[in-house]
């Protein structure tokens, strides 16, 4: 993370009550990061269908519109609105991490088609944080539910990523065992089945500690606030993390790898999709 980024991050917690906003018109660096990611979108669909030359171009656009994402983050930390304020600024941080992390994956191994299942994304959630409606304010945030939600962000973001390689994984088997080389297959390079397991592994190892302990804080800091945890999407968290801590059992002690390691992965991350939007769907109509 930049120095400018942790600023964003975590220098609102230092902020007074009455100088923290809930929003800001969006930024000029918001909306060079939206044209950048709708054109490396675009190019790195081109590369899939046959131009292989755009390769590069496309991912040098998508560093563009990540760089202008994080000037974008940093500017509304400057106007006292910080990842760590709400949810939907949360999402807004969750959409650069996850480019963050393809795009250093991509420099290690050939995941064209991440891309084009990634960037879209992004492109959805930085929008979703963005341009939807602010909503009621709640209570103020204290010191550690800003930690909370940071923690809980990074480690959703890394399991978004852990999931994207799922993905592929699964498209990747299929393909091969149904031996569909179709035009894009014979122009593409396939991304190798083993490393994606493992690199999909190693990062939910990653995240399910950093989840762990978002969950931990997040307990105490609604049992400080007086909070019933008896909502659904508190509920859904418990089960989100109880089926990536099954995947983790499951690999190392009964040894399952591949398809149904994958298929876990994706389903662990589909609930923290719901529970996502549960949240910002209180925080939009205020409920």
């Amino acid at each position: 993370m930049t120095p400018a980024l942790a600023v964003a991050a975590l220098g609102g917690a230092a902020a007074e009550a009455g100088t923290r906003q809930m929003s800001i018109a969006p930024t000029p660096a918001f909306w060079l990061a939206v044209i950048g990611y709708v054109v490396a979108a675009a190019a790195l669909l081109g590369v899939l269908s046959g131009r292989t030359g755009w390769s590069r171009g496309a991912r040098v656009i998508l560093l563009v519109a990540f760089l202008a994402h994080a000037g974008d983050i940093a500017l509304r930390g400057v106007g006292q609105v910080h990842p760590a304020q709400s949810v939907r600024e949360a999402i807004g941080f969750l959409a650069w991490i996850l480019c963050g992390g393809y795009l250093a994956a991509s420099v290690r191994y050939r995941l064209t088609v991440a891309g084009v299942v990634i960037t879209p994304v992004v492109l959805c959630l930085l929008l979703a944080a963005r341009l939807t409606p602010v909503g009621e304010s709640t209570a103020e945030l204290t010191a550690l539910g800003r930690v909370h939600i940071v923690l809980a962000t990074v480690g959703v973001g890394i399991f978004a990523l852990a999931s994207a390689l799922a993905a592929i994984y699964l498209l990747e088997a299929r393909s091969l065992k149904r031996k569909q080389f179709d035009l894009a297959s014979l122009r593409i390079d396939h991304a190798p089945l083993e490393p994606l397991d493992r690199m999909a592994h190693r990062l939910v190892w990653t995240g399910f500690p950093i989840f762990t302990a978002a969950m931990v804080l997040g307990v105490v800091w609604m049992a400080r606030r007086g909070d019933a945890l008896g909502r659904p999407e508190h509920v859904l968290a418990l089960v989100c993390w109880a089926v990536f801590a099954a995947l983790l059992a499951a690999r190392t002690f009964v040894g399952w790898r591949g398809r149904r390691s994958a298929r876990l992965t994706l389903a662990g991350f589909a609930v923290a999709l719901v529970v996502l939007g549960i949240y910002l769907l209180r925080r939009v109509v205020g409920l």
